[in-house]
């Protein structure tokens, strides 16, 4: 187990000698921050196998899921802050809360040595830096909007502890945890994976309804790289997300999990997505390198996210790594190319002043958070030439059920035809399939809505003119409704669609249309 957490946590790992300091420049926000270590089970889902992965052998304790949760919370003063060795300790025990103190301390020291090579000593500043949370503080009083945080591929909960205590200084929720594979330790680069991560969201926004201090009817997803796109499947699946904040994430890299191919799955739609999205991006690669890398350029959900908000600000001091203030951290001057330290710092910090006013703008629908998005870089004080940005609005409402029947519930049920039109004529994929149609009205019907019924079973027949069970629905409707000449009119046509239709000819009879011996 050592030597994967080894593996995983540092594979990234390229210097030479180690860094001298990371400075998180941004002035924090009014309220102290507290952070709650969390060990708990997903026991709706199986972690372990039968059989131990490395060793064959059967499997002990405990084959739930394991979801180490880390909480950032608005807390009352007071208290003596962790170090950033305390999040770097962390990640010993994300998929194994029966370790020891003295275990995870061994590990934990094994994982600075890999990171930093055996030149420890070259990073004990670092790792005794005072960061801002407190362990376990008093919360403050108080609602405020949740943040869901997804790690990059395979990284720790706590990969970027300055970006979650700065959101929770100006009064937000933020939780996390670890980026694990669907059996091991190992993500794994294909849709399970991503599922996987994407459920792992999902558990965390039911658990922060736990939180008495959470507001989930504010909630975001944010997320780096690998994060940053199974954060979207879970948007897509979850209408209570109301923002989208991906740290230069996957989107652009794994576009075969969201382009609507044979890989991708079907409910990440444009229609799905209909959410505010800030994409922060690194320093742009030159055709030459995205030739060599083999990157697909031809789709772009980014540019298909019709119904949202699309934020894209580039920094481009920024390679991909720099994301992660962890890896910052870690970091030495070699790594920046032609930017130094300090200017790669100063854009992190950017980065993380426009993922709160975008927050700010659409949890907490605070004016100056719009304004600022949609401000050029120099208005909001932006150095020369460190971000640029691409802003598109939204084109109005997705063509949604749900939009359908919020406009009927507007315009009235007897404009279903046109209302139904319109959506379909913005996307052919907006269908309501002849079954649905179907119950829909009887849900109708049996709630004493008749003359709604009859206008859902009118759409069906427009729509579904060959479905003989539709306008034997429609009659009902309009029998029920004391319209005979209409009922009689729709079971006779659903009579000339299915000539079996046995329930038309009884009520055919009953209202004195066919002969009581008519077969």
């Amino acid at each position: 187990m050592l030597r994967l957490l080894l593996v995983l946590l540092f594979c990234a790992a390229t210097a030479t000698h180690a860094a001298d300091t990371f400075t998180f420049s941004n002035e924090p926000g009014p309220h102290a921050v507290g952070l709650h270590v969390r060990q708990q089970y997903d026991y709706a889902r199986v972690y372990r196998t039968r059989l131990d992965l490395v060793t064959g052998q059967p499997a002990t304790g405990e084959r739930a899921r394991p979801i180490q949760t880390l909480v950032w919370y608005p807390a009352v003063r007071g208290g003596k802050p962790l170090t950033f060795g305390d999040y770097v300790a962390t990640a010993a025990t994300e998929d194994d809360f029966a370790l020891t103190t003295g275990d995870a301390r061994r590990v934990t020291d094994e994982l600075v040595a890999a990171r930093t090579r055996g030149r420890l000593a070259q990073v004990k500043s670092e790792l005794a830096h005072a960061m801002r949370a407190v362990k376990d503080a008093p919360r403050q009083s108080g609602k405020f909007p949740v943040v869901i945080y997804a790690p990059s591929f395979s990284a720790p909960a706590a990969e970027n502890p300055d970006l979650c205590e700065y959101l929770a200084s100006h009064g937000y929720i933020v939780i996390a945890s670890p980026s694990l594979g669907a059996r091991t330790r190992f993500m794994t680069s294909d849709l399970e994976g991503l599922e996987t991560q994407a459920a792992d969201i999902a558990y965390l926004v039911a658990y922060a309804r736990t939180l008495p201090q959470a507001d989930t009817d504010k909630l975001a997803v944010a997320g780096f790289s690998w994060g940053g796109l199974s954060n979207v499947l879970a948007a897509a699946k979850d209408d209570r997300i109301k923002a989208i904040v991906s740290l230069d994430g996957s989107l652009r890299g794994y576009t075969e999990y969201v382009n609507g191919g044979k890989d991708a799955p079907k409910y990440v739609t444009p229609a799905r997505l209909a959410v505010p999205l800030l994409y922060l991006a690194k320093r742009p690669l030159s055709v030459e390198e995205l030739n060599r890398r083999e990157i697909d350029t031809t789709f772009s959900l980014m540019n298909r996210m019709r119904y949202s908000d699309v934020y894209v600000v580039t920094l481009h001091p920024m390679k991909h790594e720099n994301f992660s203030s962890w890896g910052l951290r870690f970091a030495t001057d070699g790594e920046f190319d032609e930017y130094t330290r300090d200017e790669v710092s100063l854009a992190h910090g950017w980065m993380a002043r426009y993922v709160l006013r975008f927050l700010d703008a659409y949890l907490k629908d605070d004016a100056a958070g719009r304004a600022f998005l949609d401000n050029t870089a120099a208005a909001n004080g932006v150095p020369r030439h460190m971000v640029s940005l691409d802003i598109r609005h939204g084109e109005g409402e997705p063509p949604t059920l749900e939009t359908f029947v919020g406009q009927l519930a507007k315009q009235g049920f007897g404009r279903a035809i046109d209302i139904y039109q319109a959506l379909h004529a913005r996307d052919a994929s907006f269908v309501i399939g002849e079954n649905g149609l179907n119950t829909w009205g009887y849900q109708l019907l049996r709630g004493g809505r008749g003359k709604d019924a009859i206008e859902i079973f009118r759409l069906g027949t427009h729509l579904y003119p060959t479905n003989g069970n539709l306008f034997d629905s429609l009659a009902e409707a309009y029998e029920k409704a004391g319209a005979r000449d209409e009922a009689i009119r729709n079971y006779r046509r659903s009579l000339d669609l299915d000539p079996k239709n046995s329930n038309a000819v009884e009520r055919l009879k009953a209202l004195g249309a066919l002969p009581a011996t008519a077969p």
